[in-house]
């Protein structure tokens, strides 16, 4: 029997980073609480403090956006403090949740989130539920499947979002009880105020096609790839590239490239966290979206250049080719591949694919409604 409140709706306890905080796992826990609370009543368990300053490598954890994304939170855990999560465990034990759903991507919260679960369990009555978005982290420690299994030790069932992590957590937590499901559609960022030449006036866009590199710039990304791909694209067509996100690594290694190869006016780097006001301009102005990650599981890049309508080139790596179809919304190359990925980019603007692809996107974006995430979130609570 699922025991629900006088609404006829179920408790459910979202454990997650949401606003004040930036990024992506901060806009995914803000768009499922939102359309959590569409059906159900929803009580958001948000962090205090996220990581310490000296563990954080970007320049601030704040979104510091004009719209940023902000739901209704009680901002209680705080990554350092063991007081603050037998707090945070008590505030949940109180509100009676049927469901508690943990957001997990790293195992730096394994303690917190092993104390929480501990006490949900002996004075708790709802399910605990994990949606992974990395079940361990692209760069690994010796330390990190220890930490997973502490963290998924009371944990009932499992959403991941890629195969590759389904066989991750798998290798963790054998026959544990699980649904795939992928990542939701970041489409919070299109708003529509801008069109294709304003966005390109922005941007300071020349006559060029572009191509877009956008997030997060760290070794797994495979950005070097991209840039010894592009005399192989030069030589074909005249295209600009544009490298937009915040550095996590030095910058100098990639600048170092793009002047030996010689084609520095024809890449431009913002080396920055582009707020959510700027987004939308970037992916408007951009032709093609290029992820050439060398490892992944999942993409919210992706998800952003989909609801966008804009063709991606990916590689074959975690849960990517499971994002993009083939010659409808993409390519799908080899990793760590310069020829492959410049033989895509060519074949993608001189066979004309913008047009061909455009009408494939409203059928394809289906499949990645928020919607269908609740769904299977309810669907494990049934189980």
């Amino acid at each position: 029997m699922i025991k629900t409140d006088e609404s006829n709706n179920l408790k459910i306890c979202l454990v997650g980073p949401a606003y004040p905080y930036r990024g992506g796992i901060s806009h995914y826990t803000t768009c499922l609480a939102k359309e959590l609370r569409k059906k159900h009543r929803v009580y958001l368990v948000n962090y205090k403090r996220l990581y310490p300053k000296f563990l954080f490598p970007g320049k601030t954890q704040f979104d510091e956006s004009k719209t940023p994304l902000i739901v209704e939170s009680d901002r209680i855990i705080d990554s350092i403090n063991p007081l603050s999560w037998v707090k945070a465990a008590f505030r949940i034990v109180r509100f009676n949740a049927d469901m508690v759903v943990v957001q997990w991507w790293h195992p730096y919260f394994a303690p917190a989130i092993f104390t929480i679960n501990s006490i949900l369990r002996i004075l708790g009555r709802g399910k605990i539920i994990f949606i992974c978005h990395n079940v361990v982290p692209h760069e690994q420690s010796v330390l990190d499947g220890i930490l997973a299994r502490i963290a998924f030790f009371f944990v009932e069932a499992f959403i991941v979002q890629s195969k590759e992590d389904r066989d991750n957590l798998l290798g963790i937590k054998k026959n544990a009880d699980l649904i795939v499901h992928p990542l939701p559609l970041f489409d919070f960022f299109k708003k529509g105020e801008i069109n294709r030449q304003q966005a390109r006036d922005d941007v300071h866009a020349v006559g060029e096609n572009i191509i877009l590199f956008f997030g997060y710039v760290r070794p797994y990304k495979g950005l070097q790839y991209l840039l010894e791909a592009m005399p192989l694209i030069l030589e074909k067509i005249k295209i600009h590239l544009y490298v937009v996100g915040e550095f996590y690594e030095d910058s100098t290694f990639y600048k170092k490239l793009v002047r030996e190869k010689k084609f520095a006016r024809n890449v431009t780097f913002v080396e920055r966290y582009v707020d959510n006001d700027e987004v939308e301009k970037y992916f408007v102005a951009s032709d093609l979206v290029v992820l050439p990650y060398i490892s992944a599981t999942q993409s919210a890049i992706a998800q952003i250049a989909l609801a966008f309508d804009r063709p991606i080139v990916v590689t074959k790596v975690g849960g990517l080719p499971e994002v993009v179809s083939e010659e409808k919304t993409g390519f799908i190359v080899p990793p760590a591949d310069p020829e492959a990925l410049a033989s895509a980019v060519i074949k993608f603007f001189k066979e004309g694919w913008g047009t061909k692809m455009l009408p494939y996107f409203k059928e394809e974006k289906k499949r990645f409604a928020w919607g269908g995430l609740v769904s299977a979130l309810e669907e494990l609570f049934r189980k």
